[in-house]
């Protein structure tokens, strides 16, 4: 039981973490300046609804599309422990990290018509920290339980509707949260990433890697 509740406030800290509705929100407020109220819910619930399906579908089959590719889940733990890595330091230098949008993804998405998919959903919302995530969490909840497993869908789902609740309250929240408070929770945050980061890394070498930590080889 303990090491179920370990791993769902992992899980649901982790993904709620990366996909950081607080930074979407203000992505979503300046992608739709110009839109009327109903435009602007029709875009979050877009949104919301494309992220949610791709995180969806790397979490119940993203194991068998590294094994299409070849790629162990150790190599993609360690990499992807690397990207949280860059994520956070970003985060925690209050820059927009390069792997969520880019300035050219925003210029483009502001003329673009489906601004919800792209570059809301991918890659602000559904990026690759977060894909990364939840395949590599759910391979970590297959060697532990039933419940284990279904924790991981669960938290992108709560990530996910945090994300949706929050744009649709969008102009309260911005109203509210200046700059500098913005800054400060986001380094916070992106402190809690780098140490989720450096225990993926951790863990995916002490399990490529076993003869390192004392293990057989």
């Amino acid at each position: 039981m303990a090491d179920l509740l370990s791993f769902s406030l992992l899980s649901f800290s982790s993904i709620l973490i990366v996909v950081n509705p607080l930074a979407a929100t203000l992505i979503f407020v300046s992608l739709t300046g110009t839109m009327d109220q109903a435009a602007k819910l029709k875009v979050a619930h877009d949104a919301s609804q494309f992220a949610l399906v791709i995180l969806l579908i790397f979490t119940v089959a993203g194991g068998w599309i590294l094994q299409l590719f070849g790629i162990s889940i150790e190599a993609f733990r360690i990499a992807g422990g690397l990207l949280l890595f860059g994520i956070g330091m970003d985060m925690v230098y209050a820059k927009t990290s390069r792997t969520k949008m880019t300035a050219t993804e925003k210029y483009e998405g502001q003329d673009a018509d489906e601004i919800a998919v792209m570059p809301l959903a991918i890659p602000m919302i559904a990026g690759p920290g977060a894909i990364t995530s939840v395949i590599v969490l759910m391979n970590e909840a297959m060697g532990m339980s039933v419940a284990a497993i279904a924790v991981v869908p669960l938290a992108a789902v709560a990530a996910i509707g945090i994300t949706y609740a929050m744009m649709q309250r969008s102009d309260v929240i911005v109203r509210r949260i200046g700059q500098r408070e913005y800054r400060a929770v986001n380094r916070l945050m992106g402190m809690l990433l780098i140490a989720i980061a450096v225990q993926f890394i951790l863990v995916g070498i002490r399990t490529a890697f076993p003869i390192l930590t004392g293990g057989a080889a």
